[in-house]
């Protein structure tokens, strides 16, 4: 066949991609955690800011190394040719006129050490802007668990709505045979309206979840997201050894490194603070002119005494003291980090056995409970009340195994935070 009678299928097919690509284009974030930190990473405005201010930094490195500027001074004598003319500013005009180029001139390794602790605070700024990321990583993974668990629940909710709308109808018909009293069917429209009423504070409390999602994404915070469609996966056991994730802490861990730099700065501060007792130059050459001719060139150099000595002094005391304090502070921050990795993965460890048990023993009783309770009702050998309460069990028991799924999640966020990098 001829290639232009498939013309209508290749126009066909073409549609239908095209269709596609746009339904992925406008479908919002919020289906996975990775459809969020994609958003977030280009617009959460901590962030940003962050890496605006790493990039100032950076460009702080070159010119702390750099020699000052020179200066040049240009002096003018005998303006008025012993009163033989009117005052002039133009050196022809001028008994002489002469000009010093001067060129001040650090200590020999000062500029070495201003560079070096440029360098350090620009990565330490760097390692800052990676810990806000750690950070707004971690709220937007605990939001999503939140969302997870509270889509989980309205579902749940719903779902024993449902049920309780089933009952009611039981309760109605067993009432209407004279094998049931009123109260039963009342019961059972009073555990409908509390029902909705926990729809109505679900609901209030997914859409402010979602607000705030959205503000970590540096969205609108009514924009649409999707919902959660899985749980994100858990690292097997092996990777959770304390041990282990203390040493990628101490190593990757963006604000460990980065209060590391600074107590590297304070140090080289500490050394540029003990070589302020000595003297910087100054270098000069100084053509002088008559008339239209250079005739004479000066030189000159200059030091500043440093006499201030007791200042001095005062300065590096104070240097020593901040570089005691970094130290402190760094040892604290790295303490702190490290005690909440343990308690973190101590809570992941308690979450999953508790979800496990959850899902084996505790959820397969109260269904086979529920299960019980409802043929004894409807062979009147048991009571609605008993029927209420094994509903009630079953349904804390589902909800039960949402609410340790979505706490082994925001415990997994909290130890990547420390860690400072994912699975």
């Amino acid at each position: 066949m001829h290639p232009l009678f498939n013309a209508p299928c290749m126009l066909s097919g073409a549609l239908a991609l095209f269709c596609s690509l746009a339904a992925q284009a406008e479908t919002p974030p919020g289906g996975n955690v990775d459809s969020l930190l994609a958003v977030a990473r280009e617009n959460n405005p901590d962030y940003l800011r962050a890496r605006r201010e790493a990039d100032a930094a950076r460009e702080r490195v070159l010119p702390a190394g750099n020699l000052p500027d020179p200066r040049l001074r240009v002096e003018l004598m005998d303006i008025t040719r012993d009163g033989e003319q009117n005052p002039t500013v133009s050196p022809s005009r001028a008994g002489a006129a002469r000009y010093t180029l001067m060129q001040e001139i650090p200590w020999f390794g000062k500029r070495d050490l201003r560079s070096e602790i440029a360098r350090l605070e620009a990565e330490g700024s760097v390692g800052r802007a990676d810990g806000t990321w750690s950070e707004v990583a971690s709220k937007i993974k605990i939001l999503h668990a939140q969302r997870h668990f509270l889509t989980h629940s309205r579902d749940l909710t719903r779902e024993m709505l449902e049920l309780m709308r089933r009952l009611e109808k039981l309760a109605l018909n067993r009432y209407r045979g004279g094998l049931a009293a009123l109260q039963d069917v009342i019961r059972a429209q009073a555990e409908q309206s509390s029902l909705r009423s926990e729809l109505i504070a679900m609901d209030n409390e997914l859409r402010q979840s979602s607000f705030r999602t959205n503000a970590l994404l540096g969205r609108p915070a009514d924009a649409p997201l999707a919902a959660p469609v899985a749980w994100r996966a858990l690292p097997v056991s092996e990777k959770l050894d304390y041990a282990l994730l203390e040493n990628r802490a101490r190593a990757i861990n963006p604000l460990l490194a980065a209060e590391d730099l600074r107590l590297k700065a304070a140090e080289k501060n500490r050394q540029l603070t003990e070589k302020n007792r000595f003297p910087d130059f100054t270098l000069g050459v100084a053509p002088n002119q008559q008339q239209n001719r250079l005739r004479q060139w000066d030189v000159m150099v200059e030091v500043n005494i440093p006499l201030q000595q007791s200042s001095r002094r005062s300065q590096e005391r104070e240097a020593a003291a901040m570089l005691l304090a970094t130290r402190a502070g760094s040892d604290a921050a790295s303490s702190r980090l490290l005690a909440e990795l343990a308690e973190n993965l101590s809570a992941l460890a308690a979450a999953r056995d508790a979800e496990r048990l959850t899902a084996d023993s505790l959820l397969p009783q109260a269904e086979m409970t529920f299960e019980a309770a409802l043929v004894g009702y409807e062979n009147g050998k048991v009571d609605f009340a008993t029927l209420l309460d094994a509903q009630r069990q079953i349904r804390q028991a589902r909800q039960n195994r949402f609410k340790w799924r979505a706490e082994m999640e925001t415990r997994l966020a909290e130890i990547e935070r420390i860690v400072g990098d994912d699975w």
